[in-house]
């Protein structure tokens, strides 16, 4: 009974360990291939194709608050998030926000499918070569980035947000 018990003891410090440095490993890939975007700086321009086809460049929302969101149809606590993002994008853009929430790397027809389960009206931007995502440096998917009026960064967050975090958010940057 002990050699079994050191044995699941040794196999799970094992797993961990194989975990950690595959997410050192991971991180470190991440932050040498892109820049990161952190609290302060300005938001880089882009320009990239909606899912209905329209190009939408960052710059055509300066004067507004911006809640940037990287996210994927596989990503469950992506699909968590956007029934709050949308409520929350019907109450806050007439009062000078917009969400604009960029696919990573995915069809148009997943990500059509998505939109439409969740009924998505904010725009949904296409980064299917990566290069927003490499630009803004994001790691881990949810990622939100928060932009004032004046394109700089209020926030930065990788966590699942409830719908109470994006009310808070969307007030943070309200012009």
């Amino acid at each position: 009974m002990l050699k079994k018990n050191r044995l699941w003891f040794r196999s799970a410090l094992l797993a961990i360990l194989v975990v950690a440095v595959g997410y050192t490993i991971y991180n470190s890939m991440n932050e040498e291939s892109g820049t990161y975007i952190s609290k302060g700086d300005t938001a880089p321009n882009f320009v990239l194709t909606d899912l209905n086809g329209k190009q939408v460049e960052f710059e055509d929302y300066r004067g507004k608050g911006v809640f940037l969101n990287f996210w994927g149809t596989w990503c469950k606590p992506c699909e968590r998030e956007m029934p709050y993002m949308q409520r929350q994008y019907e109450k806050y853009k007439d009062q000078g926000i917009e969400i604009l929430a960029v696919n990573v790397s995915e069809t148009n027809v997943s990500v059509k499918n998505f939109a439409d389960r969740y009924r998505m009206s904010f725009p949904i931007p296409m980064d299917k070569q990566r290069e927003v995502t490499k630009a803004y440096g994001i790691g881990p998917i949810p990622t939100t980035i928060l932009i004032d009026k004046n394109g700089k960064v209020v926030e930065r967050t990788s966590e699942s947000l409830s719908e109470k975090k994006i009310i808070s958010f969307m007030e943070k940057i309200k012009p």
